[in-house]
């Protein structure tokens, strides 16, 4: 390879070649330190995808007329998973409700089953006691249904 530097060239040594099938351990660690967000992007958009294609079902458990997951949080090692559904029921009466669930990875078994906690939640008719009512003020009323309370309870 040429250069030029102030009217003369310039030949630089050839870029050395990794030989061998290893990756050296600095560029390892670097990899990792890319890929493993993205890994854990990818969960939580998944997570996310998956809850707000649950609304049809979600109103049917609840015995609406239709539901709309209006947010969703996927869980992380400090936040809880979160979703808020708006329900329309028949004569045009709304149920506007957020769930709260596991923290951790979102890619993990546990987490998949929040839609199942929430579908049976919404099942049982909307339950609201005050052992799995949690004070959050982004809920329209102030309070949020703790799903892994009440199905601990239950």
């Amino acid at each position: 390879m040429e250069t030029m530097h102030a009217g003369r060239r310039r030949t630089l040594p050839p870029v050395p070649r990794v030989t061998s099938d290893r990756v050296a351990p600095a560029t390892a660690r670097a990899l990792e330190h890319v890929l493993l967000p993205r890994l854990d992007q990818d969960a939580a958009q998944q997570f996310v995808e998956r809850l707000r294609s649950m609304a049809p079902d979600f109103a049917e458990a609840a015995g609406a007329e239709s539901a709309v997951v209006r947010e969703v949080v996927p869980p992380a090692r400090h936040r809880r998973a979160r979703c808020r559904v708006v329900l329309r029921y028949p004569d045009d009466a709304e149920a506007d409700v957020t769930l709260l669930g596991p923290t951790g990875d979102p890619a993990t078994p546990s987490r998949h089953g929040f839609d199942r906690q929430i579908r049976r939640w919404l099942g049982s008719g909307l339950p609201r006691r005050a052992a799995w009512l949690v004070t959050d003020e982004d809920a329209p009323d102030g309070l949020a249904v703790d799903v892994s309370a009440w199905i601990a309870a239950s």
